[in-house]
């Protein structure tokens, strides 16, 4: 036990201890004299203590025993997000939480790490020979695809994207010949240039369906992305205060504490998805630029942790999660900054929110099992 917990890689545990600081601060200042969150930044706390516990309890499991299994967790996270059709009430136009009490949980969040198993089960048949269309290619997309359209009916936009994500990093990594992958691009190109013509061509018709069906935040979000400045003024006030409040913090910021500005309070959830705001706003560009120094570190780590696995299936769940991670930091961070769509995607880390935070402890504790079991891989 104590030789696999030696293997845990340093770094990245003390980049999680620092993660975890700074996410209690700025959730602390995003509720400060706020009585509607009350304490929220020890709740936190609590989170990353329970974390730290998963990531121990993950790195001890030998990660080839839940690859055995992937079918299995991939069904149960098909079953939770069909759960959430049956028994979950739509609250603000969305079903997508399981509420029990004070306890929250979002399947969305469970099956992006089940995804990415299932994933890396399914390519790692190959032993690393150049994956096929109909026979591998068009597997995953087919196990990602069910998945992707049951997160999109909820509605949830932000999760279904990182869905798209994970699947392309891992294809990616899974040394997909080129052929396939300029198919790809083509189709992925093709199918946002046709989104864009049908959307300006029956922009009205769109609106008029989608605020039937209540989700109008919907339409408000891609018009405000594709025609900023056709936009409602509250459709735009989240993106422009945003920029506003980040770009007030100057070089060094106005301080901790001392950010509460006029604009941050048109901006909602800065203790969670906008959390980026109170780093610009109190720690300036400074303060912006250490944590993203801090996200290259550990993202560069994931990397050479898959670089050095002997198991091509070791390497696919680490560049699934990194895939996952590096694409939540950019929307996150660019729709704060006005170059990506608004969605409801949290800072990894950073945000408050303990299922996104556990399963993001989770997926660091799976990392850490690969690299600790590689020695007993060598010798099977």
């Amino acid at each position: 036990m104590l030789n696999r917990l030696k293997k845990i890689d340093w770094m990245m545990l003390t980049i999680l201890v620092a993660f975890m600081g700074i996410s209690t601060i700025l959730v602390r200042s995003a509720t400060y004299n706020n009585p509607a969150y009350p304490n929220l930044d020890i709740k936190t706390l609590i989170f990353y203590g329970i974390g730290f516990g998963v990531v121990i309890l993950a790195t001890l499991v030998d990660y080839r025993l839940i690859l055995k299994v992937w079918y299995a967790w991939y069904g149960i996270g098909i079953i939770l997000l069909m759960l959430i059709f049956v028994i979950v009430e739509k609250k603000n136009g969305a079903r997508s939480w399981f509420e029990f009490g004070d306890f929250s949980f979002q399947p969305a969040e469970v099956m992006k790490l089940f995804l990415i198993i299932a994933i890396a089960a399914l390519m790692g048949r190959r032993k690393g020979d150049p994956l096929r269309m109909r026979s591998d290619v068009m597997i995953v997309v087919a196990f990602s695809f069910v998945p992707f359209m049951l997160v999109m009916l909820q509605p949830d936009l932000g999760n279904a994207m990182i869905y798209i994500f994970i699947v392309l990093g891992m294809l990616w990594i899974g040394n997909v010949r080129y052929s396939y992958v300029m198919i790809g691009l083509t189709a992925v190109i093709g199918g946002m240039l046709l989104f864009v013509t049908l959307f300006n061509t029956y922009n009205s018709e769109i609106e008029s369906y989608l605020n039937s069906h209540k989700l109008g935040h919907w339409y408000e979000r891609i018009n405000t992305y594709i025609h900023p400045e056709e936009a409602s003024a509250d459709a735009r006030r989240q993106s422009e205060y945003a920029q506003i409040a980040i770009g007030s913090g100057g070089l060094s910021g106005d301080g901790y504490l001392q950010g509460e500005s006029k604009k941050r309070k048109f901006i909602p959830y800065t203790y969670s998805d906008s959390i980026f705001v109170v780093v610009g706003e109190e720690f300036g560009f400074q303060g912006a630029a250490l944590l993203l120094l801090l996200y290259f570190l550990f993202i560069y780590r994931m990397i050479l942790i898959a670089y050095q696995c002997l198991d091509l299936r070791g390497s696919y769940i680490i560049i699934g999660i990194a895939s996952m991670m590096v694409f939540q930091i950019f929307q996150n961070i660019g729709m704060m900054l006005g170059v990506m769509p608004i969605t409801g995607i949290t800072l990894p880390f950073i945000s408050y929110g303990g299922t996104s935070l556990l399963l993001n402890m989770m997926s660091i504790g799976l990392i850490f099992s690969i690299r600790a079991h590689q020695d007993k891989y060598q010798i099977d």
